[in-house]
């Protein structure tokens, strides 16, 4: 018999056009914000933030492609691309940043120090930290 060889792919957790969710996120794969998301986010995979997505609250995550609006207080581990309709008002901890020409940055921003303090092999207590934080 032949065998059924499917590869597994990660799922994508997805906040649609229209969704408001008041409260706290924590995920292990990616996750792609379209809605409203009001609260603190904890992804150990990538964020993606659609143009109509909206943030209020705390974001740490591996990486992030932003295209919306964030008012939150943003933590990457690695890289943080705001794509040129990006509108974000907060403090930026990152190891790497993108920004594209028309993306609006409102905060400060401080590169390199999260990332060194963060271990991939303690995954459990990267999210109660982000949590408490």
């Amino acid at each position: 018999m032949a065998k059924n060889n499917v590869a597994e792919t990660p799922e994508i957790n997805i906040i649609q056009k229209g969704t408001k969710i008041n409260g706290d996120i924590t995920c292990f794969g990616d996750i792609r914000i379209d809605g409203t998301v009001v609260g603190t986010l904890v992804s150990e995979g990538k964020v993606v933030i659609g143009t109509s997505g909206v943030i209020d609250g705390k974001v740490t995550c591996k990486n992030a492609d932003i295209s919306g609006i964030i008012k939150a207080k943003l933590v990457v581990k690695e890289l943080l691309q705001l794509r040129a309709t990006a509108n974000i008002e907060s403090d930026i901890n990152t190891n790497k940043l993108s920004i594209e020409p028309g993306a609006n940055f409102t905060g400060s921003c401080n590169m390199g120090s999260v990332v060194k303090e963060i271990k991939n092999d303690k995954r459990q207590e990267v999210f109660e930290e982000a949590q408490t934080a």
